[in-house]
């Protein structure tokens, strides 16, 4: 296809995303009561492990709570969403019968994936913006230092969690129903081991070496530290130098890989026949 084809392809999906979310306008409201409610817990929740510590307590750490529980929440959001919204979201294109229709058309299956990133930008972006209007309510306004490296990091990280939504489209192409289990056992476990609202030093040392495996654990640490302009004890990883350069090749490396695998299991399924099956 041409690109001004791919374009107005992109265009059309993006809108149907969008239009099918605006075709539900209690879950519209909901979305935005449960996002409420989830930051309430997490706020407070996150801001025992400052309260009452001297900062030699944490390690030196003499960081506000809102910066690392604010700033670790703007990318949960978005991890979140992105398995349910990119990876999962393949799984109710069969539910539907859609997803053989769709296939069967010449559009990029590039474009497809794409348009649903769009979708999460746009509804993410708003959620976000109103949780972390609440979150300042509750527990403090944010320290914004270094916004230029800040931002790249977020576009990093951002791009590296939408290549492990397409990488878990494809999981979900092989795993079918079993997806939405697997869905909810990475939203939280990343959770944990990517510390959104706590910092790295609330968890055990071993839990830790397991963090220092996940490429997005280091998005969180480097994004939030360098908001917050470095204090005592951050980023708590590794120097910040490095994790620039992990996060980067997370940004960069993580779509082609994710991509990659998508298109694998998509043919696995054309060869099997199983687009459609439930």
């Amino acid at each position: 296809m041409k690109a001004s084809g791919n374009f107005n392809a992109f265009r059309v999906m993006a809108w149907k995303e969008l239009t099918i979310l605006a075709r539900y306008p209690v879950e519209f409201v909901a979305s935005f009561g449960r996002i409420f409610l989830i930051v309430a817990i997490f706020s407070l929740a996150g801001k025992m492990f400052f309260e009452g510590r001297p900062a030699s307590a944490a390690g030196g750490m003499a960081a506000p709570a809102s910066g690392v529980v604010i700033y670790g929440f703007v990318l949960y959001m978005f991890l979140s969403d992105t398995l349910w919204t990119i990876g999962y979201a393949v799984r109710q294109e069969q539910l539907q019968g859609t997803l053989e229709q769709l296939y069967l058309t010449p559009v990029s299956k590039l474009i497809s994936l794409v348009a649903r990133v769009t979708n999460t930008l746009v509804w993410n972006g708003m959620l976000t913006l109103a949780a972390a209007a609440l979150m300042v309510a509750i527990i403090g306004r944010s320290p914004v230092q270094n916004p230029w490296l800040g931002a790249y990091l977020l576009i990093m990280a951002l791009a590296g969690t939408f290549g492990v939504g397409f990488a878990f489209a494809a999981l979900s192409l092989r795993l079918r129903e079993t997806a939405q289990t697997v869905a909810n056992f990475l939203q939280f476990g990343l959770m944990i081991l990517c510390a959104n609202f706590f910092p790295f030093s609330a968890l055990p040392p071993w839990v830790v070496n397991i963090s220092r495996l996940i490429p997005l654990a280091y998005g969180v640490d480097a994004f939030r530290s360098t908001l917050m302009g470095y204090p005592q004890g951050f980023p708590e990883l590794a120097p910040i130098q490095a994790e620039v350069v992990i996060v980067t090749l997370f940004g960069v490396g993580m779509p082609l890989l994710g991509y990659w695998l998508y298109r694998r299991a998509e043919l696995h399924a054309r060869q099997q026949g199983s687009l459609s099956m439930y």
